[in-house]
């Protein structure tokens, strides 16, 4: 019998809410009345938010020439947007680094996944000059936050599904749905509201991958359906549903990207990954 996505939903009130310090600093970096001094004061509260927060503003992702020491520094150089995404990023990593057995990810590998695909998301984003790259990398982070939930179905229904897949050719996500009745992109999106993030986050979020559907924000989706395909083929916790992913071609043509620049794109981010200091 198939759940209903109504019932699958109850069990998002079991996702922690974010934590105080980072709906402040949601606030704060969306209030243009606020300013350095604000947002450094509220950081400076929580010790391991502000180490992490100046670990990932060192990395070769963001690619600023010398060391930032400060958070106000960091809000400077790297602007409030970016801030707000970094700190989101701090908040997410213990739930993220969860082992996610439905899906055959152990302890870490859904983080890695996750913080690749937003640091390529971002990388996508800055080169087809869409004009909020950090949202980008944000939709990129979390566009599997349903696995954590929905995770928790698959032990008994993974044979079924892995049949599916097998004999009928359909990809992870199709036999997911087929079988349990949502799939983790319609989840992810519940917690997406759960944490009232914005409504084309949502979205990029349930439909990365068919970003077709979308109807907010068409290329902030497709970004990271890209993405998200970009780290299956480099290989980056496969887990048991990279198996057969299904890149958009009509997500290709949007975006104007060909093949010799999607290998392009795969080398620029190779060399984006090997910096630690990004996980």
């Amino acid at each position: 019998m198939k759940l209903t996505l109504e019932e699958i939903t109850r069990r998002v009130v079991d996702i922690p809410a974010l934590p105080k310090v980072t709906n402040d600093i949601m606030r704060l970096t969306e209030d243009p009345d606020s300013n350095v001094q604000d947002i450094e004061r509220v950081i400076m509260k929580d010790q391991s938010l502000t180490t992490r927060i100046l670990r990932l503003a060192n990395s070769a992702h963001y690619g600023y020439p010398r060391r930032i020491s400060t958070i106000s520094e960091a809000s400077v150089l790297l602007g409030f947007q970016a801030i707000r995404s970094i700190t989101l990023t701090a908040s997410v990593n213990g739930l993220l680094m969860k082992e996610v057995s439905g899906y055959g990810l152990k302890e870490n590998e859904l983080w890695r996944q996750s913080q690749s695909c937003a640091i390529i998301s971002r990388h996508i984003a800055k080169k087809l000059r869409f004009a909020k790259v950090d949202q980008a990398y944000v939709a990129g982070l979390l566009r599997d936050i349903g696995k954590v939930i929905v995770s928790y179905y698959l032990n008994d229904h993974f044979k079924q599904i892995m049949t599916m897949v097998e004999s009928d050719g359909i990809s992870f996500l199709e036999a997911e749905e087929k079988v349990l009745g949502f799939h983790h992109g319609q989840v992810g999106a519940e917690v997406a509201k759960k944490w009232n993030l914005p409504e084309e986050l949502v979205e990029a979020i349930e439909y990365h991958h068919s970003p077709e559907e979308a109807t907010i924000n068409f290329k902030l989706t497709s970004i990271i359906h890209l993405a998200d395909a970009i780290v299956m083929m480099m290989g980056i916790g496969l887990g048991v549903d990279g198996m057969i992913y299904n890149l958009s071609q009509e997500t290709l043509q949007a975006l104007g990207v060909d093949g010799l620049m999607l290998e392009q794109l795969i080398s620029e981010v190779s060399d984006l990954l090997v910096d630690e200091d990004a996980f």
